[in-house]
């Protein structure tokens, strides 16, 4: 898998800004907002390799990350699932974990909130996005 270029995920990121801070803006179109969990998701998993927590964007991503013990075969024991939306404001330092809606799973799930956020995006971010 080619690398995931950090400025490219923030780039995919700040493009929906206005969305991520203000639930009331159309969401952004499934192209871009694909882009951007797919690349965060990815980004997660090529900074912090290993096999021992699965995080689930559907349905754009599924990636293992976090060292450990590797998954082959059923429902990962160590899961973490959320939306789209919550998903890339967890990245961005919009939102805390232990507040976010998150389906968390299996006792290395949370080792997770440790790695966010990973691209903070700034309040003003909002107004300098096209």
């Amino acid at each position: 898998m080619a690398r995931i270029d950090p400025a490219e995920t923030r780039e995919a990121i700040a493009a929906l800004a206005p969305w991520l801070f203000d639930a009331t803006v159309t969401q952004p179109p499934r192209p871009a907002l694909a882009r951007a969990v797919r690349l965060s998701a990815r980004l997660l998993a090529q900074e912090s390799p290993g096999h021992s927590v699965e995080v689930r964007v559907p349905p754009f991503v599924a990636v293992q990350c976090i060292e450990g013990p590797r998954h082959t075969r059923g429902t990962p024991p160590n899961v973490v699932e959320c939306s789209p939306r919550t998903w890339l404001r967890l990245v961005a330092g919009l939102d805390r974990w232990d507040d976010a809606d998150i389906d968390a799973s299996g006792t290395r799930a949370a080792e997770v909130a440790a790695l966010l956020p990973f691209v903070p995006l700034h309040p003003d971010a909002g107004a300098e996005v096209g």
